[in-house]
């Protein structure tokens, strides 16, 4: 169990940080989402000791996280850290070596990841040599090496194509059935509600969410009413009770229970009415009404 507890962080006149906490369990891959600069990856690098909390405390199973704790950590910064003139296979059995594995154990190591990574065909190849794709993938690759007891992904997705997003969730979820807290961020929202157990979403160095999947979509029987309407003004919900959230056509009422015929009638006027129902929000549009 990982506990993140109360953390407070400032530069200045700037609060990057104001009280986040959450708790990532055994065995649970959880999603850490916000706005560029929302302070997702200043707490990632006060969870891996790279940053001081001014306040707070990162716990491992109820103690204070210890330097031997995070040596069996896997960590991939947002900015990659990859040396760009050593070759593929030469840098991830350096990294394993660094993370204590013998020599043989690296080697063999970095030919089943490199394998399951896809590769096996580039490990002669300089890293600089790599698409950003690739790069990301050998990234991944010196996360993974020394076989880490947590996993902590600061955008692991970033910039790859659709088969290699599913070739890593597919190594994530492992990780996950084998009892591995997983904590990984990232902006491809539809990802993260399918992959993960439990999100917590941050807003300018606060928790404004934090729960499982299924309990923020159905969060005190919520349910959002969504209506699209082609060719209508765009001030034409002036008036309508609700919560209310635009996207172009498309849009969203939270909190208009009782007022759904008013809406109706209301869209009806308005243009023409090609959706509209009642269902659970997505994990997108709850980010965006927490945010807002």
């Amino acid at each position: 169990m990982i506990d993140i507890d109360d953390l407070h962080k400032r530069y200045g006149d700037k609060i990057a940080l104001d009280g986040v906490s959450f708790s990532v369990k055994p065995g649970e891959m959880f999603g850490f989402v916000g706005a560029n600069g929302a302070g997702k990856t200043t707490t990632m690098r006060i969870l891996m000791g790279v940053l001081a909390a001014d306040s707070g405390q990162v716990r491992r199973d109820g103690r204070a996280l210890a330097f031997e704790d995070r040596r069996r950590f896997g960590y991939m910064p947002e900015e990659r850290g990859l040396y760009q003139k050593m070759k593929v296979a030469e840098q991830v059995r350096y990294f394993g070596q660094l993370n204590g594995l013998s020599p043989k154990e690296a080697a063999k190591a970095t030919g089943d990841l490199l394998e399951r990574l896809a590769l096996t065909g580039r490990a002669g190849d300089e890293v600089g040599a790599l698409s950003l794709g690739n790069q990301q993938r050998v990234q991944l690759a010196v996360a993974l090496v020394h076989d880490p007891e947590v996993l902590v992904l600061d955008e692991p997705f970033s910039g790859l194509d659709p088969i290699a997003v599913d070739a890593l969730a597919e190594v994530l979820v492992e990780r996950r059935t084998a009892g591995v807290p997983v904590l990984f961020s990232s902006h491809q929202l539809d990802l993260v509600e399918r992959l993960c157990d439990s999100v917590g979403i941050i807003s300018a160095g606060r928790m404004v969410a934090s729960d499982t999947v299924e309990a923020l979509r159905a969060r005190e029987g919520r349910r959002l009413l969504k209506v699209v309407v082609r060719g209508a003004a765009p001030d034409w919900t002036t008036g309508l009770s609700g919560n209310i959230t635009k996207n172009g056509d498309e849009v969203l009422f939270a909190d208009a229970n009782g007022s759904d015929q008013e809406i109706l009638r209301a869209a009806t006027a308005a243009g023409t009415v090609e959706h509209f129902g009642w269902e659970r929000p997505t994990l997108t549009e709850i980010f965006r009404e927490a945010v807002a």
